[in-house]
């Protein structure tokens, strides 16, 4: 039998713990913050913040796809750009892609959209309905040219199936 685990306000992260440790860590937490609540912008948010506390990064959020744009939802970190087109930028290549981008320096990615010039490196992760059609892209972005990886990819992934197995996006 599985023991349930009950979200408190806030995360436990062992200090010396290593990437995936944190990863390890942390999805169980976010599973147990998000299983009881039914809003999808109060889940988006409380993953937003989970994810920059545990992880530091210079911006984490989601763009939910409305009417037939990428439109800014839940994150922290400094302003944002407001809305993003289909198949621009990051963000929207993976929305016309439907699979996950790791942009380990965005001065090289052609179409990037500048939010901020901070910004060097992200990483941009589908979310999508019970139907497979991708409803909204988590979004990472680090002012850092080394912190983003494979890694993330695997467990931003994996955060991404846990918001559509759990919500109703």
């Amino acid at each position: 039998m599985q023991q349930k685990i009950t979200m408190s306000e806030e995360l436990f992260i062992p200090a010396d713990a290593d990437k995936k440790e944190r990863y390890e860590t942390l999805l169980p937490q976010l599973a147990a913050l998000i299983e009881d609540e039914t809003d999808l912008i109060a889940n988006l948010a409380n993953i937003s913040a989970a994810l920059r506390e545990t992880f530091g990064w210079w911006w984490v959020g989601f763009y939910l796809v409305k009417n037939n744009e990428l439109v800014l939802g839940p994150f922290q970190g400094p302003i944002a750009c407001t809305r993003i087109k289909f198949g621009k930028g990051v963000c929207g290549t993976v929305w016309k892609e439907a699979k996950s981008l790791l942009v380990p320096d965005v001065n090289a990615f052609s179409g990037h959209i500048a939010c901020s010039s901070s910004s060097v490196a992200e990483i941009v992760v589908p979310v999508f309905d019970k139907q497979g059609q991708v409803v909204g892209v988590l979004d990472v972005d680090s002012e850092r040219y080394d912190v983003l990886d494979e890694t993330d990819v695997v467990y931003l992934e994996k955060i991404s199936k846990l918001i559509t197995e759990t919500l109703s996006v």
